[in-house]
C-alpha cells in the first residue's frame, strides 16, 4: 500500500492532540476549551479518512473541505489556550506548526482535485 502523506500526518496530529488534551485536563485542570481542541483536532484525521473512502469525487471534496475547516477551528482553540496560559509555548508552537501544515496540504489537495474535476 502506498504511503498517504495526509493520512499519516493527520493521524499523527490527532494522536498529539489527544496527548495535549490529557495534559490540559490533568496538569492544567482545563476542561472546556481542551474538549473543543480534542474534538476539532481529531476530526481533521477522521474527515481525511472519510475522504479517502469516498465513492465519488464530490464526496471526496466534501469531506476534505470539512477537514480543512477543522484545521481552522483547531488553530483557533490552540491560540485561545496558549493566549490564556493553559498551553505552554513549546507545545503550542509545535502543534500550531503541524495544524498549519495540515491545512496547507489539504488546501493544495482540494485545489488540485477541483481543478481536475472542472476540466
Amino acid at each position: 500500500m502506498k504511503d498517504n502523506v495526509i493520512q499519516t500526518k493527520s493521524y499523527a496530529f490527532a494522536s498529539r492532540v489527544v496527548k495535549a488534551y490529557k495534559f490540559l485536563v490533568t496538569e492544567q485542570r482545563e476542561f472546556v476549551l481542551s474538549k473543543q481542541l480534542l474534538r476539532s483536532g481529531t476530526s481533521v484525521g477522521a474527515n481525511v479518512e472519510e475522504a479517502i473512502a469516498a465513492v465519488s469525487r464530490p464526496g471526496f471534496i466534501s469531506k476534505l473541505t470539512i477537514a480543512a475547516k477543522e484545521t481552522r477551528e483547531t488553530n483557533y482553540w490552540l491560540r485561545l489556550l496558549h493566549d490564556n496560559e493553559y498551553l505552554p509555548t513549546p507545545i503550542f508552537d509545535s502543534l500550531f506548526a503541524d495544524v498549519e501544515e495540515l491545512g496547507k496540504i489539504i488546501t493544495s489537495i482540494l485545489v488540485t482535485t477541483k481543478t481536475h474535476h472542472n476540466s
